[in-house]
């Protein structure tokens, strides 16, 4: 099987200075060359799998894919440019006829804008906190939130990787709240999402397969009693790439999550629900957490789950995948299985299983 691993490469000198902390986050989307080059062995791992990297920019990927001889593209394609950017590509394919891995474009340009995503799992009936979308300075949130109240969180309306959501993002009062604003309009030039601080635990969860065959990984717990003391109780930028490096890790999760069972079945029922209402496939993390009542509210949809492969790097969806018993090559071979599942493409795999973690 001739599969194409499509994916958006860090130039390296932005890999390199990961070694000291920094803001710098206009990368922070695309994979290192270390983990585009785990991912292509994990898929060689299987006798009949040989895999061609494209590197996902205009000028090297389309001459590629109009060969169309591949029978599957693995994809990892995080874009850069459009609030619909994880969706160009998959559109590409899908107008190509080539089979892909994972989400439809549809499902990743709804998922990438924070707002619309509330929106619809509001429809649904799927407790979000109370949010809304502002392009500039508001004069009163409560007018905007009636009967919500001061703590917020701000934070760009369409981005990733915790890409804008600061230290900062957690604001106490309106001209905190309306620096936010203008800094997200003035360095991400786009809308910002307001939504109500829950105070409770907040989760990510880990899902593999497509329709009746998804499940949830091992829940894992985001534990914020491990950040510095001046950090708010936020998983901001600062908290997955400065406070938490893989020379200096922290014990920030907990995988399995120590919670009980009708917490849990609460947990995985909401994220099933919320990757079904949003046509997810073959893969996605999403993250939940709980408000004052003890609810389970969404907050975020990844359906291009973010996967280093080294476990003091404390990328979640491996850190799940391991708990369930899989090895970083059968976890994304299982995902592989799974989108050649829905294509009718042949392909025998059976995940072999490591000790839990």
């Amino acid at each position: 099987m001739h599969v194409g691993l499509l994916a958006n490469i860090k130039p390296r000198q932005v890999v390199d200075e990961r070694t000291r902390p920094t803001l710098d986050d206009l990368y922070s989307e695309w994979d290192s060359p270390e983990t585009i080059e785990a991912v292509r062995a994990a898929l060689a791992s299987h006798p009949d799998v040989e895999v061609e990297i494209i590197e996902a920019l205009p000028d090297r990927a389309i001459d590629r894919l109009l060969i169309k001889d591949f029978d599957i593209v693995f994809n990892l394609a995080e874009g850069f440019v459009g609030a619909a950017r994880e969706a160009q590509f998959p559109a590409l394919l899908e107008m190509l006829g080539i089979p892909y891995t994972g989400s439809g474009p549809l499902t990743l340009a709804i998922a990438l804008d924070k707002g619309r995503t509330k929106e619809i799992l509001s429809y649904h009936g799927i407790p979000v906190a109370r949010f809304v979308t502002v392009n500039s300075p508001v004069d009163s949130i409560r007018a905007l939130l009636p009967g919500a109240d001061f703590p917020f969180i701000v934070k760009p309306v369409s981005e990733g990787s915790s890409k804008g959501i600061r230290n900062s993002s957690f604001v106490t009062s309106l001209d905190a709240m309306n620096r936010e604003i203008e800094r997200i309009a003035n360095e991400y030039h786009q809308a910002a999402l307001i939504e109500e601080y829950l105070p409770g635990r907040e989760f990510t969860v880990a899902v593999l397969g497509t329709g009746n065959k998804a499940r949830v990984l091992p829940i894992v717990e985001i534990n914020f009693g491990e950040l510095p003391p001046e950090a708010n109780n936020v998983y901001s930028y600062e908290a997955k790439w400065v406070y938490d490096t893989a020379d200096k890790p922290l014990n920030i999760f907990t995988c399995p999550a120590d919670v009980s069972a009708k917490l849990r079945d609460e947990i995985e029922a909401v994220v099933l629900r919320t990757y079904e209402v949003l046509e997810c496939r073959d893969w996605a993390r999403i993250d939940v957490r709980l408000d004052a009542r003890g609810r389970v509210n969404v907050i975020e949809v990844n359906p291009l789950p973010g996967i280093l492969p080294n476990p003091e790097e404390n990328s979640c969806y491996p850190k799940a995948a391991r708990a369930a018993g899989l090895t970083y090559e059968s976890m994304l071979l299982s995902v592989l299985k799974s989108g050649c599942e829905r294509y009718g493409i042949p392909f025998q795999f059976e995940p072999k299983l490591s000790p839990k973690s």
